[in-house]
């Protein structure tokens, strides 16, 4: 029998043990019916914000969802955890669409999947008004409006079905929505403006890097080398940019294909397909691969070129890291690019013109900016990002950069720009300043210039960077056509000879952001081997493997080796359904390997520590290592005795605390890698859960710490718990 209340619902229907920001807030307003807008990032959970009340209201939940993808991914994930659902579009069959509108009609379905268009026709009106219609999700909703970047005409006349069933609560949900987009979903649909929710748009578990683009094809083959046999997607403006560089990749033997809306429809459609049951590894493509796939393990996104938009952007790179753990994000960025784009734009006319020009004007100002990465980002979406630090992104992660006066160099770069009328852009400004002697100097005779080759002590990226700081100054603005134009601070710099700040680029490559474990520290080759098996069985049932299990669900048992049902069902992701279908297959692989390996498997609580280390006239394995390194003996050591791994022996340590035991040495404990940034975060999160257990920290940090790292920390954790709250030496280390 279906449990009626949410957080029963969450963990035995879904497998989850706690709910994301602001998910009981919408659920509970739903339940109400009261119309809902939901603005969540990507990840962030929106589709259990109307599956959960679709479970509990008696009649049906209609969802209106854009693409066929979409649907067809949604039904799946949902049949394998044992919930009736199914779509309505043109990808059936006409005896698989009458199949589908008889279960509707009978009854049988909880949610029914349909584009808008379908929606709208006589025949599904009909339908739906024979039927008791509790809910209509409209998903994407920034569909509706003309200010979105995805607008579709369609979307705009879903107010007839609000009218047509007012009975029926309306819950409208998306992950990229400005203030003006909000306004204009929540006007169009009639909602009242108290049932807004918006979560954070910060996606903490993705890494972004934005990097000068020189020679963009080798940056992308050292980047896809970080990335061995994970997924990940490369976006290009161009569809023979595309098929150039997939063709590349795969002659290097990457596992990769193209996708773009100019292939036929059958190869795209299986290259798709390919990526999402994980046959391939790499999709290069243009922004017509995406919208709608919701594969949670994509470990990477680059950006050949630059995106049209902030809201592209944050969408594109929305794809990685939807099952929480941490991926990353590359854009490459030049000049040239922008200007591509800015030709493309001067071909458009009026309000569609200036939209498209301030679409790229904030896109530039992001990646060309200098403080955190998600300060601008989330500011475009009207959020204020506070953090000191993000620790995850290039600029915080980069060495802190050493002020120094650029006073003559600002000059120089300025009077450059002026004496050649303000007309050009920093490319050129560079080129005059080093003496370049190419057919524009020479076409504009700016060999002439007085400034013409008195910056040879610096390098053109040096150059660039130094106009990129003027730009960020405001002694610079960029015009609409790309060129760079004096403002008055800049023209009084100039006349009163005010000095000038900044950083002086050195001329060796900035470090990449290469050594941090994406998905942490676990048994790979047991996540190898359960990986291979869950392919098998979603090979036999011609399902993408995340709707199985994800990736996150398989790393926490090559983490934890649950070796019995009830540990098992203590996993992530792991729901009652899915327990009877899929756990004895896993647990006896699980068995076999840790026989195999002398694993003897970690205990997650001190509650089951106690029941299960009770073998009579023998102490507890735990107890035998807590006393031996007490004795003196290492963590190294100890591994060796015992045949185990690290882990292992920082788990026995942890119980062996846990049970009021403690540690004499604490210099010999296990080192943590992260920042003190982060170890201070992790820390705090431990005073507020306890130590117990790791589940409720991994997630309140949304999966950017590893369990390795958490279990370091916890162990320090209760050494300092059992000294008054006071740490040890070397927390953090």
């Amino acid at each position: 029998m279906m449990p009626s209340h949410p957080e029963a619902i969450l963990r035995a229907v879904f497998g989850y043990e706690q709910f994301k920001p602001l998910q009981r807030e919408v659920i509970q307003n739903v339940l109400k019916k009261r119309d809902t807008l939901v603005i969540m990032p990507t990840g962030g959970g929106k589709s259990l914000c109307y599956q959960i009340p679709a479970l509990i209201f008696p009649g049906l939940t209609v969802v209106v969802s854009p693409l066929i993808a979409l649907m067809k991914d949604q039904v799946e994930q949902l049949r394998q955890i044992g919930i009736p659902a199914v779509f309505l579009n043109s990808s059936l069959s006409p005896h698989e669409y009458q199949e589908n509108m008889a279960q509707v009609r009978n009854g049988e379905i909880k949610l029914l999947y349909v584009a808008p268009e379908t929606l709208l026709t006589p025949r599904l009106f009909n339908l739906l008004e024979s039927l008791p219609l509790d809910c209509l999700t409209i998903d994407e909703a920034h569909c509706i409006s003309e200010w979105g970047h995805d607008f579709r005409p369609e979307y705009r006349q879903l107010v007839a079905a609000r009218e047509r069933f007012p009975q029926a609560v309306c819950l409208a949900s998306t992950a990229t929505a400005t203030p003006r987009v909000r306004q204009d979903i929540k006007s169009t649909l009639r909602f009242e403006t108290s049932n807004e929710f918006i979560a954070s748009f910060n996606r903490s578990n993705l890494l972004i890097e934005v990097q000068p683009k020189t020679d963009p094809t080798v940056q992308t083959l050292r980047f896809l080398e970080r990335f061995q046999n994970q997924s990940g997607i490369v976006y290009c403006f161009a569809r023979k940019q595309v098929e150039e560089l997939a063709e590349n990749l795969s002659r290097l033997e990457f596992s990769a294909r193209p996708y773009h809306a100019g292939l036929e429809d059958k190869e795209r459609k299986a290259n798709q397909e390919a990526f999402l049951h994980d046959d391939i590894q790499i999709v290069v493509a243009t922004i017509a691969f995406g919208m709608g796939i919701n594969k949670p393990n994509v470990r990477f996104v680059l950006h050949f070129d630059l995106p049209k938009s902030i809201e592209s952007y944050y969408q594109e790179i929305g794809r990685a890291g939807r099952d929480g753990l941490p991926a990353q994000c590359l854009l490459l960025y030049n000049y040239g690019d922008a200007k591509k784009l800015q030709y493309f734009i001067d071909q458009k006319e009026g309000t569609e013109r200036q939209v498209a020009f301030e679409h790229l004007k904030a896109l530039r100002k992001y990646a060309e900016s200098d403080v955190c990465r998600r300060v601008p980002l989330l500011a475009y979406f009207g959020e204020r990002y506070i953090t000191h630090n993000c620790g995850m992104c290039d600029n915080c992660l980069a060495e802190e950069k050493k002020q120094v006066e650029i006073t003559i160099q600002a000059q120089k770069f300025l009077s450059c720009a002026l004496r050649s009328g303000e007309k050009f852009g920093a490319g050129h400004i560079a080129d005059i300043l080093l003496g370049a002697e190419n057919p524009k100097i020479l076409k504009f005779d700016h060999q002439n210039l007085s400034t013409y080759s008195i910056g040879k002590d610096l390098s053109r990226k040096q150059w660039l960077h130094i106009g990129d700081q003027l730009l960020q100054k405001g002694y610079l603005e960029r015009t609409e056509h790309g060129s760079l134009r004096l403002t008055p601070e800049a023209r009084q710099a100039l006349k009163e000879r005010q000095p000038i700040l900044g950083v002086l680029l050195e001329e060796r490559q900035p470090a990449t952001l290469i050594g941090r474990q994406i998905t942490g520290a676990y048994d790979e080759q047991l996540f190898e081997i359960l990986r291979s098996r869950r392919k098998q069985l979603a090979d036999d049932a011609r399902l993408p493997p995340y709707v199985i299990f994800s990736d996150r669900t398989l790393i926490e048992m090559a983490t934890a080796y649950p070796t019995t049902p009830q540990r098992l069902r203590s996993i992530f992701g792991m729901s009652e359904h899915k327990l009877k279908r899929y756990g004895q297959i896993f647990l006896e692989v699980m068995q076999a390997y840790c026989q195999e390996h002398q694993i003897e498997p970690p205990l997650p609580s001190l509650e089951k520590t106690k029941n299960a280390a009770t073998t009579p006239g023998k102490k507890p394995r735990f107890i035998e290592v807590g006393e031996r390194y007490n004795r003196g003996l290492s963590v190294e050591k100890i591994m060796l005795e015992y045949n185990v791994r690290r882990e292992t022996v920082i788990n026995h340590l942890t119980l062996y605390l846990l049970e009021g035991n403690s540690l004499t040495n604490t210099d010999g404990l296990p080192k943590s890698t992260l920042s003190l940034h982060h170890q201070e975060n992790v820390l705090a999160e431990f005073k507020r859960h306890g130590a117990k257990y790791l589940n409720p920290i991994f997630d309140a940090l949304q999966g950017t710490i590893d369990y390795s790292e958490l279990s370091i920390i916890c162990l320090y954790f209760l050494v300092g718990s059992q000294a008054e709250d006071t740490l040890p030496d070397g927390f953090p280390p």
